[in-house]
């Protein structure tokens, strides 16, 4: 494929992929305030127990084959058939596991609620299981518009269910419901917008190759997704379901900005770096300045938040929410580098080194670990600041991995970032300042967001900041 070319479906990709992931996730996002306002923090902590079991069990369905897929260079009818008959045995066999085990976890933290709401939660896994393939199809082709458009669909749908049945009472159930009716929706519209359905035979020789690249990422998804759902676990078991609401929401406002927009840059890049996957010079140009772009976006929504949340947590939440404002601050920090973690492996799997992608999850969840049980017994506040030491260890790792593939290491990587980080964490010192010299939580807030985005665009103008030109010519393109 032509280079111009190439940059113009990129361009478009991610501009398409941008609304998918925000708008879709705004409308999400305020409907989440609406039902926390109707909800309370146990609601949110009870429900969140449940994350694990289907987290997991879509790592199961997934199976690394969506990758799989996007990455073959000479996809076939076959390997798409095959694909897709297996999400949905895994589906149907995820499901039945996690109905059977459903009372053993409402014993495990002494809740019979557990039992109906994972039953009844765990139908969307048989539902994602559904459209795997179709989504991938529009990823391979770099089709994120009408992806953006099942997305905005579902989350408006589901949110307005959400609401109706938190208004009527019916408390953690409403969480369940619209999570369901989320998944039904989205897996309907993929079906009707894609028309694709299986045409082939399940084929040996499709299987042994999406699983052959597919295991090893299945491996990695399963430890990521355990060790995602670590701290809730422990959470819930060793403190309260209010405190693990308080820290859901908390590592939700922190995973909006910094998970999802490097989701973006995700969808959009793999199968566009999977193109020159051969080309090492061109890969490892397009890979700096990917990482550079990355940071110059993240780190400073990254860091504002943590300066301004807690009176963002006051204004969006209410007061009742307000204990979670101290987790937030401090999750942050930890999530800033959370694109620069994502794209680091999305390296290896450009590569085709799903091994090494699996030894390096599996050293960082060890790592992790570590940090975990060393400050479990000082409190919640404690394993948060843990979080940020482990993130910065696991750094190390993920880079030196990619300095040996493409001669992109630590040092290169730090030296590329070093300008954004110290520009960002500028401009947080003197936005937490500002928010503690006014009392006035509208006045905290306005002035954060004002002088925070101002002195950064500012010293980042100043600068010269190659990263800031790029994010002009990008905007300038996109009015095209």
């Amino acid at each position: 494929m032509p280079q111009e070319s190439l940059k113009e479906k990129t361009v478009k990709g991610l501009a398409w992929s941008s609304i998918d992931n925000f708008a879709s996730l705004g409308i999400t996002f305020v409907f989440s305030i609406l039902l926390a306002r109707l909800l309370t923090p146990q609601d949110y902590g009870t429900i969140a127990l449940l994350t694990i079991f289907i987290a997991v069990s879509n790592v199961f369905i997934n199976s690394g084959f969506s990758s799989a897929l996007i990455r073959k260079p000479d996809l076939t009818e076959k390997d798409k058939s095959t694909a897709f008959y297996f999400n949905v045995v895994v589906g149907l066999v995820a499901y039945g596991v996690l109905f059977l085990v459903a009372p053993l976890a409402s014993a495990f933290y002494g809740m019979p609620v557990l039992t109906p709401l994972l039953r009844v939660t765990g139908v969307s896994v048989i539902l994602t299981s559904l459209a795997i393939v179709q989504q991938a199809e529009l990823s391979i082709k770099i089709d994120f518009r009408r992806q953006a458009m099942v997305s905005v669909a579902t989350a408006v749908f589901s949110g307005c269910i959400g609401i109706y049945f938190a208004l009527n009472g019916y408390g953690v159930w409403a969480l369940a419901i619209q999570q369901v009716t989320k998944e039904t929706l989205r897996t309907g519209l993929f079906w009707i917008i894609v028309r694709w359905h299986p045409t082939e035979k399940f084929s040996k020789e499709s299987f042994k190759y999406l699983f052959g690249f597919g295991s090893k990422l299945l491996a990695s998804g399963l430890l990521a997704s355990v060790w995602d759902n670590v701290y809730p676990i422990v959470i819930g078991k060793v403190f309260s379901p209010i405190q693990l609401g308080l820290y859901s929401r908390a590592q939700q406002f922190a995973n909006f900005p910094s998970s999802n927009l490097t989701g973006v840059l995700q969808r959009v890049t793999f199968p566009v770096l999977s193109k020159m996957q051969n080309e090492d010079e061109r890969l490892r140009n397009n890979y700096r300045q990917l990482l550079r772009m990355s940071a110059f976006v993240i780190f400073p929504l990254m860091l504002g938040l943590s300066a301004t949340a807690n009176p963002f947590i006051r204004i969006v939440l209410g007061e009742k929410w307000a204990g979670c404002a101290i987790y937030l601050q401090i999750i942050c920090f930890a999530m800033m580098w959370y694109p620069i973690h994502a794209i680091n492996l999305n390296l290896l799997q450009v590569k085709g080194r799903s091994d090494l992608f699996l030894k390096i999850e599996i050293i960082k969840k060890l790592v992790g670990i570590v940090f975990l049980v060393a400050t479990v017994p000082f409190g919640l506040v404690v394993m948060c600041f843990g979080q940020i030491v482990s993130s910065l260890f696991c750094l190390f790792i993920n880079t030196y991995y990619t300095g040996k593939l493409i001669n992109v290491g630590f040092f290169v990587q730090m030296k590329d970032l070093m300008s954004t980080f110290f520009t960002s964490f500028s401009m947080w010192g003197i936005v937490l300042v500002l928010v503690n010299i006014f009392h006035n939580k509208w006045l905290q807030m306005g002035c954060g967001v004002f002088v925070g985005s101002t002195m950064f665009l500012g010293m980042s103008s100043l600068l010269q900041s190659s990263e800031y030109k790029d994010l002009l010519k990008i905007i300038c393109r996109l009015k095209k």
